[in-house]
């Protein structure tokens, strides 16, 4: 499966932004989906998970009650709907899935098999 992210871009402080992950080349509904982001000079790290069938969720702390991940298999598709961004939310945020017979969350970045390339999401003060 190839993942595309798109939806990034260059936002003010308390802005919202989409984030879209395109899947081809198999079928979403399949996979486990998560959101990772990688700023200067840190280690990537996981942002938020959601399982196969969507009933189960994780965000990290920071972006608690600000960020909803959700996934449209009809379309192939996940979201990460990010509100009141702030400028420690700046990052190259990358999307990730992976395949297992058991349905939950995955926190480690060693749990996905495919990554999309990443979109830069920069937030000004």
């Amino acid at each position: 499966v190839q993942l595309q992210a798109s939806g990034g871009g260059l936002v003010q402080t308390g802005d919202s932004l989409r984030l879209s992950c395109a899947a081809s080349g198999g079928t979403l509904s399949r996979y486990f989906m998560g959101w990772f982001r990688q700023a200067p000079g840190k280690e990537r790290e996981i942002v938020s998970s959601i399982t196969k069938n969507g009933g189960g969720t994780y965000y990290t702390d920071s972006v608690k009650g600000r960020f909803t991940v959700s996934r449209d298999d009809a379309k192939n598709t996940g979201y990460l709907q990010m509100n009141s961004l702030k400028p420690e939310d700046t990052a190259v945020y990358y999307c990730a899935v992976g395949l297992s017979s058991f349905d939950y969350v995955r926190l480690r970045s060693t749990d996905y098999s495919y990554w999309g390339q990443g979109t830069q999401v920069t937030v000004s003060s």
